[in-house]
């Protein structure tokens, strides 16, 4: 039973309150209109995905082949793309839009992004090396790598020592992150502790993979359909109706009132001519 993932934006770090009076650090992810762009068959495909999209991408920026991908898909041009890996009975119509609620209170999550870029850094920063010592006999080189190998055998460094280079900018994934609460009318999802990645980046928030899913997590997914919001915005349009019909109450009733003026005037004018 694989469910799929949602396409978050990073908004920052904060801190709540729990019911013990204990303050919680918390990441804010902002889940804006994600959508299914496409789905992925065992079929047609090979596999079983479901294709998400988010964010609103300029149509002019949009390539051609892109523009007929989200066409057919009937959604607006997405920012960024990405596939989960479902099952077979997990799939969601495309078109459908994934809520805040696909994830509940207390749940454990893996959250997915690119890591902050550090730039060239050394072995101490990079690989948390502990350096050469301080003092006795060391000078200039207290922060170096030490030895990379051997002499004459093998006479050469083994692929992926651990050396100074770029750091950062990588893929990573952050394991085991407890949902603290969720928001469905903001999109907003508090998870508990740091999330790869800087703010407004996007990530991606999956089912734990080392821990059972928690009683009440909806299947396939928490969706709402792209056509729910002109019938959510129907009674709203009801009450000026009903003022319409209030005014031409009023002006009902000051008609006669209105009627009976002219009248009286003209028997004056009679009374004058007489």
């Amino acid at each position: 039973m694989i469910r799929s993932g949602i396409i978050a934006q990073k908004m920052g770090m904060t801190r709540v309150f729990d019911d013990a009076g204990q303050h919680v650090p918390v990441t804010v992810l902002k889940v804006d209109n994600c959508q299914v762009v496409a789905q992925r068959t065992e079929d047609r495909d090979g596999y079983t995905a479901l294709q998400l999209g988010v964010g609103k991408a300029k149509v002019k920026r949009v390539g051609k082949a892109m523009r007929g991908h989200f066409a057919k898909a009937e959604v607006e041009p997405k920012r960024k793309l990405v596939e989960f890996r479902v099952s077979a009975d997990n799939l969601i119509d495309v078109g459908a839009e994934i809520t805040a609620e696909h994830f509940i209170a207390g749940q454990k999550v893996d959250v997915a992004a690119t890591s902050i870029g550090k730039g060239f850094a050394g072995a101490m920063k990079r690989h948390n090396f502990s350096g050469l010592r301080a003092s006795h006999g060391v000078s200039v080189s207290h922060r170096s790598l030490g030895s990379t190998g051997n002499s004459q055998d093998p006479g050469r460094v083994f692929k992926g020592k651990k050396m100074a280079g770029h750091m950062g900018a990588e893929r990573v994934t952050t394991q085991n992150l407890v949902v603290v609460s969720t928001d469905v009318d903001r999109g907003v999802i508090l998870v508990r502790g740091a999330v790869p990645g800087s703010k407004g980046a996007y990530v991606e928030i999956t089912d734990a993979v080392k821990a059972k899913l928690p009683e009440g997590v909806p299947f396939p997914g928490a969706t709402r359909q792209a056509e729910a919001a002109p019938s959510e915005a129907a009674p709203a349009e009801e009450a000026p109706a009903e003022e319409v019909v209030a005014e031409a109450e009023a002006a009902a009733v000051e008609a006669p009132v209105e009627a009976e003026a002219p009248s009286e005037a003209t028997a004056d004018d009679a009374e004058k001519k007489e």
